[in-house]
Formats: C-alpha cells, structure tokens, sequence
C-alpha cells in the first residue's frame, strides 16, 4: 500500500463508507488487533464511524493484556453487525479466508494483509502486501505519511503488532518495516509493552507447553508435535513458534484439536521454499491453508469429534504428507525430542526400614 492511498480513499467515499465495520481474523493476535485499531483511528479521524469486530476469542494471554491495558475497543461479533453495517473492512485477513465470519457471499468495502491467498479477494480497495512482515506496519506508514498525531496506546499497539508478528524482526527483510517500527518506538509507551510482553500466565499454560514438548518429536531437521485437545488454537502457533528455536532445526509443524478443527501452524527458518505453499499441498482443501513467507496457518474439520481415531489418522497422514514433500530420507525416523528419562520422575527409593 502506498503512503495515503488508504487516506485517499476513505476521504473519497466518506459518505458511501460511514459506518464502517472493521472485521478480523476470529482469534486475533496483536497484528490484527493493532491493525483493526489503526484503521478505526484512521476512519474516525476522516469522519467515518467505525466498530471492531472477530469472530471467535482472544486467546493468548499476552494478547487479553494488549486488549485490557491499552483499551482497544475490540468487540465480539454479533450477528446483527452484518445488518447494521453495509461496509466492511477485513484486516490480517481476506474474504474467502477460512480464518473468519466474513459472509461468504458479501462484497467488502476494503482489505488491508500481508497475506499471500490463491485468488485476489473480492473487494473494492484491495491492499496486500506479503513483504511487509506485518499487516501493522502497513497501518503504522498510513498513519505516519498522513501527519496525524497518533495516541500512545495506538502507538504503543503497533509497535508490538510489528514485533511479535516479525519475531523481533527475526522474520522480516523489508527495511520500510524497520524504519517504520523506529518511527513509532518514541511515541509508544515502553513500560505498558513491557507488561504486554511479560504478563502472568495460567497454570494451564504450562501444562499445555509440558504437553507440546513432550510430544515433540524430531526426524532430520523437521519437528512435529501434536498437543492432542486444546482450550484455545493460538497455542498451536505459539508452539510451532517456540519449536523452531530448537537448535538444528529448518521446520516446526505443530497441530492441536479445537471444537471439530485440527489447527496446523508450520514454520520454517529457510527462505526458498513458502510455508503457505507447503502447507496448501499437504491439507486435504488448499482454501483451509495460508500464510507469509515463513509462516502458515490452516485447519482441518473433523467430522466426528468424539472420534479419537479419526484424530490421530489425520494428524498421521499430515505429518507422512509433511516428510514426503520435504523429500526427508527413507531411512531416517521420528524420535523423541526429550529422553522418557527426562519426563518421567524418577522413582522412589525404598527405605531401609521397609
């Protein structure tokens, strides 16, 4: 998106636009949160009144933090939403994603993504760009070329839309991204990031990363690990996110069973091969699978929930799909990224008196 090509076009369909519905991805993440708030921002400011909505929940726990300390007014969709306003607004997301509860057969006013699809989405201000690193970073230039002020929880969200969606920049190449983050940085307020970045976290939250490291398990330079039921999908990528550090390691693919989906998130370290692209070719519906660069997302409906078999045969399949299309040699297998004696407990001695 070029610098005020977005300003442009809200000024120009001010009328035609108000209001605007800004719409995410159903579990946000601090991209899309900080996307949808800029975008609010910017239409409130041209005069266009706007509401955030997703479809799902806010899972991770750093991301209920970014919501409550910096008061991004992110709502949960209400089916009335679709009635009541006639335009919407898709950011870190696309129409014909499966990621959202955009109405299959609707028309959106404007989408702004880094997200690469297989067609280009029906809308009528379409800005996409893959090598941006972060759809908040798009929003930051926006906001920046224009000359507005820009608050300091807007600010302060941005900055960490741009920082975990890069990785600290570990996953971006775009020096537009970087200068941009910079540009930010003084008008953020780094004590609040700080505690986004460092909240306290639920028992439960180690119980499931003990899960996913237990079932991690490496063959070559690829690691797989399926957590088995978990109570929110942002897990998944935060898994497969924590993996990839594993030294030795090119791939993390994790899964984890949400409702009736199996949620996949695949990463990777190299550059020469899309982790949207691999993961389209190996989920049974390409339309269920995207991503950037390095990152992908997707899922798989199940048909019977209850049905712990059919669980585990697609986790199976995925992960044969996965070793056959990374062309990982036959006479290799997966072994246990921890030995059973790390853990298990060791046993009790007996007494002496027993």
């Amino acid at each position: 998106m070029k610098p005020l090509e977005l300003s442009y076009y809200l000024e120009e369909h001010k009328e035609q636009l108000d209001p605007l519905l800004v719409l995410t991805h159903d579990y946000p993440d601090p991209d899309a949160l900080s996307s949808a708030y800029a975008l609010q921002y910017l239409a409130e400011t041209i005069g266009i009144r706007a509401k955030i909505v997703y479809g799902g929940d806010i899972g991770r726990t750093e991301n209920r933090e970014m919501a409550r300390l910096l008061k991004i007014p992110a709502r949960k969709l209400r089916s009335s939403d679709f009635k009541f306003y006639p335009n919407i607004a898709l950011v870190d997301t696309q129409p014909g994603f499966e990621n959202n509860s955009f109405p299959k057969k609707r028309r959106a006013a404007i989408v702004v993504d880094q997200h690469t699809g297989t067609a280009e989405p029906a809308a009528d201000f379409i800005s996409i760009a893959p090598d941006a690193g972060a759809t908040s970073a798009l929003m930051a230039r926006e906001l920046l070329a224009k000359g507005i002020e820009i608050p300091i929880k807007l600010a302060t969200a941005l900055v960490y839309g741009i920082l975990s969606d890069t990785l600290d920049f570990y996953r971006v190449t775009n020096r537009d991204t970087i200068d941009t983050y910079f540009e930010l940085l003084p008008l953020c307020d780094v004590r609040v990031l700080a505690r986004i970045q460092n909240p306290s976290r639920p028992r439960r939250f180690f119980r499931e990363m003990v899960v996913g490291i237990r079932n991690a398990q490496i063959r070559q330079r690829v690691i797989v690990s399926h957590l088995g039921s978990v109570e929110n999908p942002d897990l998944v990528s935060q898994m497969a996110d924590f993996l990839l550090t594993c030294e030795g390691n090119l791939w993390a693919m994790c899964t984890g069973r949400h409702r009736d989906n199996l949620h996949i998130s695949l990463r990777t370290v190299q550059t020469d091969i899309g982790a949207s692209e691999l993961l389209r070719s190996i989920v049974e519906n390409p339309r269920f699978a995207g991503g950037y660069g390095q990152v992908a997302g997707g899922k798989i409906k199940i048909q019977s929930q209850k049905d712990k078999e059919e669980w585990e045969e697609i986790e199976k399949v995925l992960t044969e799909k996965l070793v056959k299309r990374l062309k990982l040699k036959r006479n290799t297998q997966f072994t246990p990224l921890l030995r059973q004696s790390l853990i298990e407990p060791p046993a009790e001695k007996e007494s002496e008196h027993d």
